[in-house]
């Protein structure tokens, strides 16, 4: 039941876990979980702080081309498992099409029969991000330090839903038609080519306009411009005080540096330690990758696969369409 103590937040990791228990009800993720999809619809389903939101503004950008009608982005690809407790109809129509939605769930509970997007983030710089989000909203802004933050949730074998299951779950899937999997770093390096392939998997034709437009709304600066519609306030204003959480305008925040590699300056060697060490027990033996490193070059392999095939195919659609003009030649 929800908290009915005096507002106040956490001070700890352990309060601030009992907390969070109460964001999605059991109704709300059941309804998650029964959700009949449409072939056509996305889902957005990588692990939180892994370019969650990035996806929801690319997506939406080139469904709507340009589209920033809305309050918050959760308006508009709402969060699944979350939306009933918002009050939100996931059968209520969307700006255009494809319908998307955001998911956090793995593979093996996400509903089937749709496309899915998941980007996957080196876990040093998901642990940074998520201290961040969390500092301030979830917890006494300054009462949890990052290595508590590692030790009692992101490493913690007795926390259900985490980065390693999350991973284990989706990797598998990376080369089935309907999955799409990206690395948040490269997207970083080459945008262009992240939103060429989305937009490809998603079924919407890119022109010139399109992928400047793209490129311009999913940059760092015009959301960090727009803010107000990334930092999930919708998701406060309707559910911090079942959490017994007091209202903040602090924390939360979705759009920081848009870099990788910020665990270098403020992860302690402990921590690296202990993320290596789940990192060669949850990730190398199951999954066959040596470290964060090898994991990317499989996805950008797989990247530069595709973009390859597609080349072949755009030759080998202009050599027939060079020999049907000179058939058709009086």
């Amino acid at each position: 039941m929800p908290v009915t103590a005096p507002m106040q937040r956490p001070r700890s990791v352990g309060e601030m876990m009992q907390r969070v228990a109460f964001m999605i009800t059991p109704e709300g993720m059941g309804r998650a979980l029964a959700f009949q999809p449409r072939p056509d619809d996305v889902f957005i389903a990588p692990f939180p702080k892994s370019g969650t939101t990035w996806l929801q503004q690319i997506v939406h950008t080139l469904r709507t081309r340009g589209d920033m009608a809305f309050e918050e982005i959760t308006q508009v690809i709402p969060w699944l498992e979350l939306a009933h407790d918002m009050g939100i109809d996931v059968e209520a129509g969307q700006p255009a099409r494809p319908r998307a939605f955001k998911t956090h769930l793995g593979w093996d509970q996400v509903p089937k029969g749709a496309r899915y997007i998941v980007s996957v983030r080196d876990p040093r710089d998901v642990l940074v991000s998520q201290f961040h989000f969390w500092n301030g909203w979830f917890y006494e802004a300054g009462t949890v330090s990052i290595d508590d933050l590692a030790m009692g949730l992101f490493l913690n074998p007795n926390v259900p839903f985490n980065y390693w299951p999350h991973l284990q779950s989706w990797w598998p899937q990376r080369e089935r038609p309907d999955v799409l999997m990206l690395c948040y770093e490269s997207m970083l390096a080459d945008p262009e080519a992240a939103i060429r392939r989305i937009a490809a998997f998603i079924g919407v034709p890119l022109d010139d306009a399109l992928l400047r437009l793209t490129l311009e709304h999913a940059s760092v600066d015009f959301m960090r411009a727009h803010a107000r519609q990334f930092d999930d306030h919708l998701v406060r204003e309707a559910r911090d005080h079942v959490c017994g959480l007091p209202p903040s305008e602090t924390g939360g925040h979705k759009v920081r540096s848009g870099k990788a590699g910020g665990h270098e300056a403020v992860l302690s060697d402990a921590v690296r330690a202990a993320l290596d060490e789940a990192w060669q027990r949850e990730i190398a033996g199951p999954l066959g990758l040596p470290d964060y490193a090898a994991l990317r070059r499989v996805l950008e392999g797989a990247g530069e696969n595709v973009g390859a095939l597609r080349r072949v195919r755009r030759r080998t659609t202009r050599r027939l369409r060079r020999r049907g003009n000179r058939r058709n030649r009086p």
